[in-house]
């Protein structure tokens, strides 16, 4: 079938070749006739002529980076060991950082931050209070601050599920996002069951949607909790406080930062994946949003090395050009507050 019909259009094509204006010919000595500089004719050039079809250079597959820290960084997170995910910005001068910062990868526990987002800004809107106590487990309630902290600070997925049925479970989550703009983040189940399901299937070398998000928008997730744009000051220092006071995950983001460094970050852990994603506060007050999603590299303790790394490489890469150029500090910015 395909071949007769090549056959027909390369007919048409020859037979309106002479009615084609005889053009200059280009660099490569075929004149837009399809004639040759040797009066030979390039059946080849009439098919495109005369067909819409047009030579193309040969396309560029080398990866592409914006600056040389994204080169850096890229060379840091190199995926033959297994996929992984990084974007960072550096919300003092809007500079970005992305390698597979638009692949999804599984959120695993940092999708508790939105969790927690979610029932703060039913908190804002009066539907809920920090006061509101839930079962942590049977015949045993906890007000809704201590749920909280008890995600954030020790990932307690009892504590996360009791919050995520509060909310109204998973699509109330997801509606969070969507209002806050954030369209790839995708919360299909509670964590009694992903942590049941865990293993089906091996996130560093198959990408499955169910409960996953990407780095990309999980910085924009925490920028937008870091600049107030979606909840209340008192809400927004709830999230922000327990990240700061975060007992898991040591040797990931905080493992190698300057100890004049505030990390603020939320770990996830699963099969065969770990990650980290938080908030660095320079002295000099900037804030470094990150989020590093990690895939196989054969154990935990080497993901969690490679997340360390590849963290400090973007603290260095943003921090130390501003302190040997200009000098200039950022402690004293100030972002719009939702509500005020």
């Amino acid at each position: 079938m395909r071949t007769a019909l090549f056959r027909k259009l390369f007919a048409v094509a020859v037979m309106l070749a002479p009615v084609a204006p005889a053009w200059a010919s280009d660099d490569t000595g075929i004149s837009e006739t399809g004639s040759s500089d040797s009066g030979r004719v390039s059946y080849e050039a009439l098919f495109d002529r005369h067909l819409g079809t047009q030579a193309r250079a040969p396309r560029d597959y080398n990866a592409s980076y914006a600056t040389p820290l994204e080169r850096q960084i890229a060379m840091l997170a190199e995926g033959s060991q297994g996929r992984i995910g990084v974007a960072a910005i550096d919300l003092s001068t809007g500079q970005s950082i992305s390698v597979l910062g638009n692949q999804a990868f599984p959120m695993a526990s940092t999708s508790k931050i939105a969790i927690v987002a979610t029932y703060l800004e039913m908190v804002d809107q009066g539907r809920l209070s920090l006061t509101s106590e839930f079962p942590l487990r049977a015949g045993h309630y906890l007000p809704a601050s201590e749920l909280i902290d008890l995600v954030i600070t020790r990932s307690s997925n009892p504590a996360t599920d009791a919050l995520l049925a509060a909310v109204g479970g998973v699509q109330s989550v997801n509606g969070w996002a969507r209002r806050s703009g954030i369209e790839e983040f995708n919360l299909t189940r509670d964590i009694a069951t992903l942590v049941r399901e865990d293993g089906a299937v091996d996130p560093a070398l198959h990408i499955d949607l169910r409960d996953s998000s990407t780095p990309q928008a999980m910085v924009e997730l925490l920028t937008g909790i870091y600049q107030g744009r979606w909840l209340s000051p008192a809400s927004r220092n709830v999230i922000i406080s327990a990240m700061e006071r975060c007992a898991t995950g040591t040797r990931r983001i905080p493992a190698l930062m300057p100890e004049n460094v505030t990390v603020a970050h939320k770990t996830g852990s699963l099969n065969n994946t770990s990650s980290d994603i938080g908030i660095i506060t320079a002295p000099d007050g900037r804030a470094i949003v990150v989020a590093i999603y990690v895939t196989g590299q054969d154990n935990r303790a080497n993901r969690e090395a490679r997340i360390a790394g590849i963290a400090r490489a973007i603290y260095d890469g943003y921090v130390q050009p501003s302190q040997v150029d200009n000098g200039r500090v950022y402690a004293s910015a100030d972002y719009p507050v939702a509500g005020s």
